[in-house]
């Protein structure tokens, strides 16, 4: 039977370079012979790939509780294909999990961080709440983020988080560095090159 794969979590703000990181971390792992999935949180596979829709509209009006569910909803049926893709030894490498959740509607949009916590873990495992590793990509220059997230072109509909306001920005920003700090996560400046932050990945690696 297969060792069990790991569980690989890149997280940060918009615009700090997490799918590329994935693509990159990928590559190194195939260079060894790894075989590794990739998750984009809230998205993946075809149930997310809808809730997503739903999320990433932003002409729809709602709560953050809203939000929470939909994430949720989302993310409990990701982690069910993950799990059965850790089980048979694959890795899975992951932009997002729930701490996006803490840093966007906890820190963003003011929810209760405990509801958040409770919710996620009614509808995950330990194994999802622990990742193997996981780092945060900081970039606190907004006007850089802007500039990244701008080079994405015009969507069809305003992004429910990507367009709101420079002091939700922050909060989300400040929101990641309070999870690293209480989780004890490794900070990594989104502000050097790829290569550079792919490598400082790579070493951290279980």
């Amino acid at each position: 039977m297969p060792s069990r794969g790991k569980y690989v979590v890149i997280e940060g703000n918009d615009g700090t370079g997490k799918s590329t990181q994935v693509e990159l971390l990928r590559a190194r792992l195939k260079n060894e012979g790894i075989e590794s999935i990739e998750i984009h949180e809230p998205a993946g596979i075809p149930i997310a790939d809808a809730i997503r829709t739903v999320i990433k509209n932003g002409d729809l009006d709602r709560s953050g509780e809203t939000n929470l569910l939909l994430f949720t909803a989302s993310r409990h049926e990701i982690w069910r294909h993950a799990e059965k893709q850790l089980d048979e030894g694959t890795w899975v490498i992951a932009a997002r999990n729930y701490f996006s959740t803490l840093a966007y509607q906890g820190s963003g949009e003011g929810l209760d961080k405990d509801l958040i916590l409770r919710t996620t873990e009614t509808f995950t495992d330990a194994a999802y709440m622990t990742p193997d590793l996981a780092v945060i990509l900081s970039l606190e220059d907004e006007n850089e983020r802007a500039k990244r997230i701008g080079k994405r072109g015009e969507l069809e509909n305003p992004d429910t988080f990507e367009s709101k306001d420079a002091a939700f920005q922050r909060r989300v920003n400040d929101g990641y560095l309070q999870i690293a700090k209480e989780r004890n996560l490794p900070i990594i400046s989104a502000l050097q090159t790829p290569e550079e932050i792919s490598d400082e990945i790579y070493a951290l690696l279980p």
